[in-house]
């Protein structure tokens, strides 16, 4: 068992020290875009806690409101940070979903809801 524990140690040890390594080296403006592309992802990962913890409070699967102000303002957070990697993998994959989350947003607005 010490095998194993020394191993993840290891393990765990060279992670920290690459991500340090890693970041040493970086300007202060690529850290914070970097802690912007966190915050975008953060966010969007909140929208399905959000419609998880409404769902389970209506005992079927719905989704809120706020799902979409989450998925929009993640997905342009993280779109932002895209256009400023120029990472076309990003941009091509957060741009739909944006146009998709102002719809469904007007869609809602529009009922009243």
């Amino acid at each position: 068992m010490q095998i194993v524990n020394d191993g993840i140690g290891l393990y765990f040890s060279h992670i920290i020290n690459a991500l340090n390594n890693y970041i040493a080296g970086m300007p202060t403006s690529d850290l914070i875009w970097i802690g912007v592309g966190l915050v975008g992802q953060c966010l969007f990962m909140m929208r399905f806690i959000v419609q998880w913890i409404h769902s389970e409070r209506h005992q079927q699967s719905l989704i809120p409101v706020s799902f979409w102000y989450l998925s929009l303002m993640g997905g342009l957070i993280v779109l932002a940070y895209g256009i400023h990697r120029i990472d076309p993998v990003i941009i091509l994959g957060q741009l739909p979903g944006t146009i998709v989350y102002v719809r469904n947003l007007m869609l809602i607005h529009k009922n009243g809801k």
